[in-house]
């Protein structure tokens, strides 16, 4: 593939990359997160907002992993690729290309795997492991969508 078809596909891909959504779903699980920690425990309020935020959680990976798998079409001659690759593959990548660094990588597969449990485990002892990620999980998120957009502007 010529260097200008390379070109065109990574103004293509990047823009479609818009990552308001991403922004807002951070914006969603830190305000559920807030609500959940001054709810007190066992009361409804508290419930709703520990699904709240697991749903936040789950919500907000998935975005991610979307963002970043639109990002890494720009960097390859066969976008299409990127479709066929898993979750964890999509962030591999996103090490090699320089997007993440691999311990940020690690902790992106942790939050997958725990994501995967949610199928399996809506239980208290799934929400209270979830909980427990989501400060660094928050850091991480905000971390990658700012590399997004900083990639947006450099074009």
């Amino acid at each position: 593939m010529g260097h200008l078809n390379l070109i065109f596909i990574g103004i293509k891909f990047m823009d479609q990359l818009n990552t308001e959504h991403l922004v807002q779903c951070i914006k969603t699980l830190e305000s559920s997160l807030e609500r959940l920690n001054a709810a007190a425990p066992k009361s409804i309020d508290y419930e709703v907002f520990r699904n709240a935020t697991v749903k936040g959680f789950e919500l907000t990976l998935e975005t991610a992993g979307k963002l970043l798998r639109k990002i890494l079409k720009s960097y390859l001659g066969n976008p299409r690729t990127v479709d066929e690759w898993t979750y964890k593959d999509v962030f591999r990548h996103a090490s090699k290309h320089g997007l993440l660094d691999a311990a940020a990588v690690e902790r992106w597969f942790n939050y997958r795997d725990n994501r995967n449990n949610t199928a399996h485990d809506y239980g208290i002892a799934f929400a209270k492991t979830t909980l427990k990620l989501l400060p660094e999980f928050l850091k991480d998120a905000k971390a990658l969508q700012q590399m997004l957009e900083k990639k947006l502007k450099a074009g």
